[in-house]
């Protein structure tokens, strides 16, 4: 048995050596593939939609036990480190740091990226608008809550493309200095993660005063130095805010996930399995929402999302927003799109990119 037992540990040192020597040729060739590439200014968008083909084809190949979003996570940092031996990326956020933005943009584009947290939405897309920051992610829809309409908003100002899109999981911890439920009299955090974990709370800490902060973030910052305190926030901010969990996953609802847009300046090239997102203004007039979206039923295209909001500009004047499963360089996409436009009063392509899987 214990021959057996070292004969594994063994295997273990082998497979290890195997692992770190790949790992150090990857990063190798792709130091010399970035020096190739740093003249070429589509570079990072060739990459990334090189990169989701790449994740697709080992999705194909793999037998397990490694299960699909494990590889996910594993091979984001492998394309992370390989990215940034020859430049690091600067990536614009909605912060502050621990945020469920901030934890969907480090499972996006790895740990080793430069992440630079902004106070607002708009921050975000100004500061890739200036070329400050190489992307940004910004929070777009989620499960329960539905729309962040601020997000949707600015993309009829602004000439940002939607490069790729990430579905995070949101779970909430309760988390303390002592780690004790018996020491805590008042939870602090946002207002959503309060009402999302309202029946958790009434059953375990009924008689412990609820306060609202700015962020899930701020809230565990602030109980760092409290002994009789809690914050609702992420399993992430436990590590980084030196907190200990009282209690893991309190959300009354255990489906709830969040969809984020990944922005940039340059348009994605097709992987083949691509959304188009688009968004139209309709005249005001009966029927004419129907036929601006008539192009996408005759086409047969599947439209995975349709949304509306107020215009701003004009009294009951509303923008749609439309998801289309398809590539902008599809013929059919494109032809469609064409058609649209002659229905409606404006239309925009926010971008085509690689559709993502909930996770």
């Amino acid at each position: 048995m214990a021959d057996n037992h070292e004969s594994l540990l063994n295997s273990f040192q082998s497979i290890d050596e195997q692992i770190l020597e790949l790992i150090n040729k990857r990063l190798e060739v792709s130091e010399r593939l970035g020096l190739l590439r740093q003249m070429d200014d589509n570079a990072d968008v060739n990459l990334l939609s090189e990169e989701e083909k790449i994740i697709h084809r080992l999705l194909e190949q793999n037998t397990g036990p490694l299960n699909p979003k494990d590889l996910r996570l594993l091979f984001h940092e492998i394309f992370s480190l390989s990215r940034d031996v020859h430049r690091p990326r600067k990536i614009s956020y909605l912060g502050p740091e621990a945020t469920f933005t901030h934890i969907a943009a480090m499972t996006h584009f790895g740990r080793s990226a430069s992440y630079l947290p902004q106070l607002s939405i708009r921050d975000v897309f100004i500061e890739v608008e200036k070329k400050r920051c190489d992307f940004g992610v910004v929070p777009v829809e989620n499960s329960i809550e539905g729309s962040v309409n601020y997000t949707l908003d600015l993309f009829f100002e602004s000439s940002m493309k939607i490069c790729a899109e990430k579905y995070q999981t949101i779970s909430h911890d309760l988390l303390s200095k002592s780690g004790k439920l018996e020491d805590i009299e008042v939870v602090y955090s946002h207002p959503q993660p309060i009402a999302q974990c309202r029946v958790w709370l009434r059953k375990n800490l009924p008689k412990a005063r609820l306060e609202e902060c700015s962020s899930t973030s701020f809230a565990a910052q602030k109980v760092g130095n409290m002994n009789h305190a809690a914050a609702i926030a992420s399993s992430e901010a436990a590590g980084i805010y030196n907190l200990n969990v009282v209690a893991s996953r309190i959300e009354d609802h255990s489906n709830n996930t969040t969809r984020f847009l990944v922005i940039g300046k340059k348009e994605m090239p097709p992987t083949g399995n691509d959304k188009t997102s688009l968004m139209f203004a309709a005249a005001h007039v009966p029927g004419s929402l129907y036929k601006s979206l008539a192009p996408i039923a005759e086409a047969q295209l599947n439209m995975m999302k349709l949304e509306s909001r107020p215009s701003k500009h004009e009294n009951w004047s509303y923008f749609f927003f439309v998801d289309l499963e398809g590539h902008l360089e599809d013929k059919k996409v494109q032809e469609t799109i064409a058609r649209m436009k002659e229905q409606c009063l404006f239309l925009k392509v926010l971008g085509s990119y690689p559709k993502s899987v909930e996770v």
